[in-house]
């Protein structure tokens, strides 16, 4: 295809992922960001095969190694009981399995951001997006806070997430978020330096430890903490106060003990709000929405970094292969539909059975699925779950997973 005027909206993982291929494949691109100095925002997550093989494209994958953590197991047990409920490995996937990255957002950012400075792609920041408006030859101006706008663009990207003016509202929120920290890898603590790991009571408390290595700037390992919270009680949280909460986990989690030191005010710990939402239509004519901006969903699966990659790769790749940018467009919600829905399926399936204020659901996952997913072929199948590869999304893309 001809070179085309691209504007993406956004400088998360889906914007700065697309920035890079499309400029690469010799289109000129502009990142537009609401930032004066663009950030990422929240604390840890996994990036899973299918997120690292399009690093591997990238060629970030080794940097992102060298700053993260591998992740070869899940491991949840319900309360003090000490019952497993949750026995993820990825080497149940069998020769080139691979691995889970636990890595803070900031060093997937950094990455990403330092590649698109590096090769000089023009990012406009304190740029509010409003919307878009749709020209007579199908392009597109951005339209930008103050009446301001840009363009014209033959192709805008929205990768600005759940929230996105350039989309209609859709979806729902969540009725439980999480409570996340950054904090030092307590070496002597006991905790697994290759697994997440979690512990529940029932389905409406949730505790984790996420190996994420060494973010920028950082000497330490650094560990993501988080504590499920319904958004309601949240007011309820911060008055109640740290001592209050802090003998909460303890009871739950004895071992957490040396995070919790680490822990001296509630400003340590940010509350994130999770969305369920599937635009209906992910592509208009000259704009395509990309990541959480075109699906969002709760972080159980720890799918939605990677889907934003795999989603900016697929629209790199269709753009090399079509004739026009209407059939860019189609190419590549048709090569990433199938997968997209399946996993927002999943992940509404999942989520109530850890964050919801069911007791019939956390029963029969801790004494009927729970003790089932240790057999032949549920270990498969929950491998294949997390690692984001059911639906061979990468075969699709022809792409191949990094083995170890």
């Amino acid at each position: 295809m001809q070179r085309l005027e691209i504007a993406i909206a956004g400088c998360g993982p889906a914007g700065l992922a697309a920035a890079l291929l499309l400029h690469r494949d010799g289109h000129r691109v502009t990142l537009f960001d609401r930032f004066e100095a663009p950030r990422p925002v929240g604390s840890g997550l996994m990036i899973q095969p299918t997120g690292l093989a399009v690093l591997g494209q990238l060629g970030l994958a080794e940097a992102l190694l060298d700053h993260g953590a591998r992740i070869a197991r899940l491991h949840g047990e319900a309360g003090s009981s000490g019952r497993v409920v949750l026995a993820v490995r990825y080497a149940a996937l069998g020769k080139r399995a691979g691995f889970g990255v636990g890595v803070h957002r900031a060093t997937l950012f950094a990455l990403l951001h330092g590649a698109v400075t590096g090769e000089r792609i023009a990012i406009e920041t304190g740029c509010a997006v409003t919307g878009s408006a749709l020209l007579g030859n199908g392009r597109r101006r951005l339209l930008l806070d103050g009446g301001r706008s840009e363009g014209p663009f033959d192709l805008v990207v929205d990768a600005l997430g759940t929230r996105t003016p350039l989309a209609p509202p859709c979806g729902r929120a969540l009725a439980y978020g999480a409570l996340w920290g950054t904090l030092d890898w307590p070496a002597d603590g006991g905790f697994d330096p290759a697994a997440l790991e979690q512990r529940y009571r029932r389905a409406s408390v949730m505790v984790g430890v996420l190996p994420i290595g060494r973010p920028p700037g950082e000497e330490r390992a650094q560990a993501a903490f988080f504590w499920s919270l319904r958004a309601d009680r949240l007011e309820a949280w911060k008055a109640a106060g740290l001592a209050a909460w802090k003998a909460e986990v303890r009871t739950l989690w004895p071992a957490t003990e040396p995070l919790l030191d680490q822990i001296e005010s509630p400003d340590q710990l940010t509350f994130a709000r999770y969305a369920h939402r599937t635009l209906p239509q992910p592509a208009e004519p000259g704009l395509i929405h990309l990541g959480d901006a075109w699906h969002s969903a709760s972080p159980q699966l720890g799918q939605g970094a990677n889907m934003a990659l795999l989603d900016a790769y697929a629209l790199a790749l269709a753009l090399r292969k079509a004739a026009d940018v209407p059939a860019a467009l189609a190419g590549t919600i048709a090569r990433r539909r199938g997968h997209v829905r399946l996993y927002q399926a999943l992940t509404a399936l999942f989520t109530p059975v850890y964050q919801s204020d069911s007791r019939a659901l956390p029963f029969l996952r801790d004494r009927l699925v729970g003790p089932l997913s240790k057999l032949w072929p549920a270990t498969l199948i929950q491998a294949a779950m997390v690692s984001g590869t059911i639906g061979h999304p990468l075969r699709r893309l022809g792409l191949e997973p990094l083995g170890d």
